[in-house]
Parts: C-alpha cells; structure tokens; sequence
C-alpha cells in the first residue's frame, strides 16, 4: 500500500474521535438482525375451527362455545372484567357465548329430528 491509499482509506472512515472509545475497536456495530416475516398462525386457527364446525355441524357450536363460557366464566370469577374480544366487557362475551350454545343445541335437536322423520 501506498501513503496515498492509505490516506484515502483515512478519509473515508470515521473521523478519529469517534474511533477513541468505541466498541469493537472503531469497527461498526453489525446490523440488528431483520424482523422476523408475519406468521398468520391464527388464520391457519381460524380455517382449522371453521372445519370442524362444517364437518360436525351444531355440535361442534355447542363444544365451542361451552368451552369459551366455561374459560371466560373462570377469568370473570378470577377478575378479569375487559376482554380482548371484540365485546370487551366480560358480560357481554358470556352472554354471546351462551346465546352460540342455546343456538346449537337448538341445531343439534332439530338435526336429530329431521333425520329420525319427524
């Protein structure tokens, strides 16, 4: 190399304050690593429920929704008064929850009687 070049490299590099106490001995810091891409998980969730409730009809309604009521009963009870469903209040998620589990049974006992003939 000559004084030339390596007066060029000089130059084009930081400037000699900014290399006294700096990490890595003046070498920049490497690049944060990219976020990582969006995993539409609860989309693949929401298609795998929606299945379920095709193929097994107002039963799978009332699995469902039996489930969440008894999941949000417990969290009331425990304190929790907000959700992050769209509803928000508690009380309100309970109530669209039971009023799912009265609609499949409703579904489930005219299912029944429509195929035994009555």
């Amino acid at each position: 190399m000559s004084a030339d070049s390596d007066a060029r490299r000089i130059a084009e590099g930081p400037p000699p304050s900014e290399l006294i106490g700096a990490p890595n001995g003046g070498e920049p810091e490497p690049a944060p690593p990219p976020d990582p891409p969006f995993d539409p998980l609860r989309l693949c969730i929401f298609a795998t429920i929606a299945l379920l409730g095709w193929l097994a009809g107002p039963l799978a309604l009332v699995a469902f929704s039996t489930i969440g009521f008894i999941g949000y009963a417990k969290a009331r009870r425990a304190g929790l008064t907000t959700s992050k469903c769209f509803l928000r209040d508690t009380r309100l998620v309970l109530l669209y929850l039971g009023a799912l589990t009265l609609a499949g049974l409703w579904g489930t006992y005219a299912l029944a009687a429509r195929l035994a003939g009555y």
